[in-house]
């Protein structure tokens, strides 16, 4: 087949590059500057979360982006997934690790809108965060497994793409349909 889908793969692809890349250096970069520059854990929380808050509508796009490039990448390989030995088995796989990658993303986001509240100095989030009290220790343990398991999903969503893109040779496609094909006769006999 000789139908190119760049503008779908690009958007797919860069979705899925903000997306990792900008998880793993807030993780990295943003906490780390903040944990060395806050002085005290209020303090801390207010600096990562400004910078998060920054984040936050880029990662949107970004996952969006993703997300919409994965569907249409879906759609124009629909063939393939149905035909082709192993590529619906790494579909699945990767539908299932970006379930799993968007639930964190948003379980770190409602988590860090909690430690924001919680150390602002807004007379408003100040009461909201009376309205709703948390234990914030516990807030930042899981807010910090959370945004270390995002760039974990993420890279492993990289590295199902790589998979995909090799399944894509055409030296992998016409012996990955022969092999569906035969194992599907013997269902029939």
């Amino acid at each position: 087949m000789t139908e190119r889908n760049t503008w779908i793969r690009s958007l797919h692809d860069l979705g899925l590059a903000a997306w990792f890349g900008g998880s793993l250096m807030g993780a990295v970069g943003l906490n780390g500057a903040a944990k060395e520059e806050g002085g005290t854990s209020q303090d801390k929380d207010r600096i990562a979360s400004s910078g998060w808050a920054k984040w936050t509508p880029v990662n949107a796009a970004a996952i969006g982006a993703h997300l919409f490039g994965g569907g249409g990448l879906l759609a124009a390989n629909a063939h393939r997934v149905a035909a082709q030995q192993g590529v619906a088995a790494s579909t699945a796989a990767k539908t299932v690790v970006t379930a799993v990658a968007l639930a964190a993303t948003a379980y770190a986001r409602i988590l860090g809108k909690k430690v924001e509240l919680a150390s602002s100095s807004d007379p408003q989030d100040i009461e909201k965060a009376e309205q709703h009290p948390i234990d914030i220790d516990k807030a930042r343990r899981q807010l910090a497994c959370a945004q270390w398991a995002v760039p974990a999903l993420t890279g492993c969503l990289v590295i199902l793409n790589a998979l995909h893109g090799e399944q894509q040779r055409p030296e992998e496609q016409l012996p990955g349909m022969w092999e569906r094909a035969r194992s599907a006769t013997h269902f029939m006999s």
